[in-house]
């Protein structure tokens, strides 16, 4: 049971051979990505704690060498300075873990028990056959505890060819995030295919997907193949598969059971090699238990689920994420956008409804506004409006054992609800002009409105200007 703890830091290495000493391993120390290379040839490493930003070579050159001269040890990445590509580069190239700083006693234990539980059934394994290549997610902006752990699930499940289904609000990057997993999947230098189920009409998706001989249909003057022979070794990637029929969704399920389909009109079965990431931004189970989605479709699909969280829940990656929309929108001779404090507490305190497509289009319009500094009267109206209303929305009332009066804010659950409701009343009761407002698609604005019981007539009857 032998441990490796590599960082240029001498605090750290002593907190985490003590820590780990006292748990029954055999520790060693290097100061440097140099010295950890000499003592991997001395020793047969069970585990290493790496810090990714060191004096030379870096912590990620470090992983490199174990996967290719020890691949049985596990390399956990340690970093202050964590994002979530980083976790996912990490993951990818086959980190145990990536580990946080400043990080608890209980977080270096709970990873030190998960190898030594390992050790026996990991000798079996072997070496992965190739390695994924190295690409930047440029829209992959974040470093909020939880977009980071999403990321290093992503890593992990790149590598191999398990289907996935990602699920999350309108907005959060899931063709993002299945762009990420075919970049690192062996399946990097094949097509990656994109479809959006939801805008293909019911009667010509199986025509798309799985294409049409001559004279199958009123038009079909040629064989023509879909797109999962053009996804052939590749990745084919399902938007909104619940928006599918029943009638598809079997279809559907016989080319991931059989991997195979069968060109509509043809009675030959053609056998493909296709890897399927599928997304939807609906609860599965509700569709499920309603009929309009097939159970053994969904148990066959999410061999991995990845739930993107929406953006309100991951507040610190917006600034990030604003600043590089803003660099991306201005032009190479133009001086560097910024923002005043005003433009960025709006953008810190809206709930965005749209997650991160709609902030993307709110600071690209503010940016082509603005004369190199985003102000708040350069962010879009509704964005304006949409962060001082939860503000707007404190209740106070004096509790009897206090001498002054208490605020208890709500939720942000039922802040998105009121704001909403508001764009809702300012629009006239029209979702197509709320869902414009707000940058989501007509069925999340459904879904909204389902969500949070908004009553549309006694809305309206409310409006001032009814």
């Amino acid at each position: 049971m032998h441990v490796l703890v590599v960082d240029d830091e001498p605090h750290v290495r002593r907190l985490i051979t003590t820590i780990l000493r006292e748990d029954g391993w055999n520790v060693g120390e290097a100061e440097s990505a140099e010295r950890a290379f000499e003592m991997l040839a001395e020793q047969r490493w069970s585990l290493v704690f790496c810090d990714v930003v060191l004096g030379g070579e870096n912590g990620f050159a470090v992983l490199r060498r174990f996967n290719e001269e020890q691949p049985q040890a596990k390399v956990v990445l340690m970093t202050g300075h964590g994002s979530a590509v980083g976790a996912l580069d990490a993951t990818a190239f086959g980190a145990f873990d990536y580990l946080l700083k400043p990080f608890s006693v209980d977080s270096v234990l709970a990873l030190a028990g998960s190898v030594r539980a390992q050790i026996v059934s990991r000798r079996g394994r072997s070496k992965p056959a190739s390695a994924p290549v190295y690409t930047s997610d440029i829209d992959l902006v974040g470093t909020s505890p939880s977009f980071v752990e999403v990321m290093k699930l992503v890593g992990r499940v790149a590598p191999t060819n398990l289907p996935v289904l990602i699920t999350g609000e309108s907005g959060t990057g899931k063709e993002i995030v299945a762009r990420a997993i075919h970049r690192r999947s062996r399946r990097a230098s094949y097509s990656f295919v994109d479809v959006n189920c939801g805008a293909l009409p019911a009667e010509l998706i199986e025509s798309e997907l799985f294409g049409h001989t001559r004279g199958a249909f009123t038009g079909a003057e040629r064989d023509r193949a879909g797109l999962w022979e053009e996804a052939d070794k590749g990745t084919i990637f399902l938007d909104e598969i619940t928006e599918t029929t029943p009638a598809f969704q079997v279809k559907l399920l016989r080319a991931l059971q059989q991997g195979e389909i069968r060109r509509v009109g043809s009675n030959r079965n053609l056998q493909l090699d296709v890897r399927v990431i599928a997304a939807t931004n609906c609860q599965v189970e509700p569709e499920v238990e309603a009929g309009r989605f097939r159970q053994d479709l969904l148990y066959r699909l999410n061999a991995v689920t990845i739930h993107l969280p929406p953006l309100r829940e991951r507040r610190a990656d917006i600034l990030p994420l604003a600043r590089r929309f803003a660099e991306r929108a201005r032009l190479p001779e133009d001086a560097p956008v910024i923002f005043s404090s005003e433009a960025l507490h709006l953008l810190e305190t809206y709930p965005w409804p749209g997650n991160v497509r709609e902030l993307e289009n709110a600071v690209v319009r503010a940016a082509a506004l603005c004369h190199h500094t985003v102000r708040s009267e350069d962010l879009p109206e509704c964005v304006r409006i949409g962060a001082a209303a939860p503000a707007a929305e404190v209740i106070a009332h004096t509790d009897e054992n206090a001498t002054g009066a208490v605020q208890e804010w709500l939720s942000l659950a039922e802040a998105e609800g009121r704001y909403v409701a508001r764009v809702l009343q300012y629009t006239g009761g029209n979702k197509q002009a709320a869902a414009r407002l707000l940058d989501i698609d007509r069925k999340t604005i459904d879904r909204m409105i389902e969500r949070h019981k908004i009553d549309l007539s006694r809305l309206l009857k409310s409006s001032p200007a009814s």
